[in-house]
């Protein structure tokens, strides 16, 4: 059998061999010199674990119990045939948006037709969310760590909220408070006045 990404001979190095060379090693980066660290104060690396026996099962492994399959019409905010939209919130971030495929595919096994789609959707997606209003830039993120169920991440960031840009939108989404529930319903209408358009 040929080696994959994952096998032993494929993997410059092992998970363990990176735990040991990592475990007393880690850096503190400059936190104090990026705008965008939502956090003050003195701070220090957490303890790197070891790696784990195996990984973690992610929510609605092999379809069953996924709560994005579950999804209703009164979930979702917009929809097609094939994708479904919805919004989570009040959040901190003015809109924070989950783009799945509506029947259960991870990003390996979405068929090719779907993966054609996947582009264009991304970008049509964004337009929308951007269509929410004075939203400076829209963070895309796929973690795949949560749920099995392919699903993407949209969150806007308020336009010149410079502080709030770059890799930590997602942590400043959980430290700000929740934008008014009239405020994030408007945004929310807008999205869907743009997915409709």
């Amino acid at each position: 059998m040929p080696p994959t990404l994952a096998s032993p001979e494929a993997v410059a190095e092992t998970p363990e061999e990176f735990y040991e060379r990592a475990k007393h090693a880690l850096l503190l980066p400059p936190l104090d010199e990026w705008e965008t660290f939502p956090f003050d104060g003195a701070m220090r690396p957490r303890e790197l674990r070891p790696p784990a026996a195996e990984e973690k099962a992610r929510y609605g492994e092999g379809g069953v119990d996924c709560r994005a399959c579950g999804k209703t019409s009164d979930d979702r905010i917009w929809e097609d045939e094939h994708w479904q939209l919805t919004a989570l919130g009040p959040t901190g971030l003015p809109i924070v948006l989950i783009l799945e495929p509506k029947e259960h595919y991870d990003i390996d096994t979405l068929p090719p037709e779907l993966a054609a789609e996947m582009g264009p959707m991304l970008q049509r997606v964004e337009r929308a969310a951007r269509a929410a209003g004075d939203i400076g830039r829209v963070h895309i993120g796929r973690w795949g760590e949560g749920s099995e169920h392919l699903h993407w991440w949209f969150m806007g960031r308020p336009a010149r909220m410079r502080q709030l840009s770059d890799s930590f939108a997602a942590i400043w989404d959980d430290v700000l408070p929740p934008v008014p529930d009239d405020v994030w319903r408007e945004s929310v209408a807008k999205v869907v006045a743009a997915m409709d358009a």
